[in-house]
Formats: C-alpha cells, structure tokens, sequence
C-alpha cells in the first residue's frame, strides 16, 4: 500500500458524504435540467470527476435501455458514490457515454451541507434492483 493521493479542486465543489473528498466542480455538471434516479433517489451526470476507482463493467437495463456501466467508488473511503457509463446500446443514449453519474444521496456540497439542484425529471436512470 502506498499513501493517498487525492485530487483537491478549485471552486464550487461536490465532496463525498462520507469522509469531504472532492468528487467534481460544479462546472463539470452536465445540465441542472435533467435529472435521473438511482437506489438511493437523485443522481446528476457529470462531464468529469475525481478522486473516484472504476469497478467491473456491467450490463445494466436501466429504465433508458441497456447500458454498459462501471461502479464508481470514492477513493478515500471506498464508498459507491455513483457510476460511469461505458457504453448506451440505444442511438438516442450515447450522449452519456464516458460521463458520470454521481448519487445526490452520497455527496455535499463544498459548504458542507446537502445541496439541492433546481432540477425537472426527464429521461429518468434506474437500477432493476
């Protein structure tokens, strides 16, 4: 094992929950529009993110169609904190191939506190589970 290394942004940032670590810039936010639903309620797609690991890529029927995913966990407290779309099998979801899914749930604004997007459903994101 060697030491941590995490990334600190500039900014408005998001952080994990659990243990402050920066996750992404509040620029790196796709839209405030749209939103989408994980297990754990609200999710917001992001351009970039850090200080996260990949897990194994999976195929997952999400209320959108089939989509090859990877688990995203915080690097400091190994918390799933959200996923990364792969691959979109249908034309209309290839927009989010390569960008993250980050759990509103899971994340802090950089005050500290829960933070609140005005945002409208629209195509809507969900675990068969």
């Amino acid at each position: 094992m060697g030491r941590l290394y995490l990334i600190q942004l500039d900014g408005r940032v998001y952080s994990c929950r659990y243990c402050r670590s920066h996750l992404a810039q509040c620029d790196e936010l796709v839209s405030k529009v749209m939103s989408f639903h994980c297990r754990h309620g609200k999710a917001y797609l992001f351009n970039t993110v850090v200080n996260v690991s990949l897990g194994p890529q999976e195929d997952r029927l999400m209320t959108t169609g089939k989509h090859t995913v990877a688990d995203i966990c915080c690097n400091c407290c190994q918390q799933v904190v959200g996923w990364k779309y792969e691959s979109a099998f249908e034309k209309s979801q290839k927009y989010k191939e390569g960008k993250f899914i980050l759990e509103r749930a899971k994340m802090i604004d950089g005050d500290g506190a829960s933070f609140y997007l005005d945002a409208h459903e629209v195509d809507s994101d969900a675990d068969n589970e």
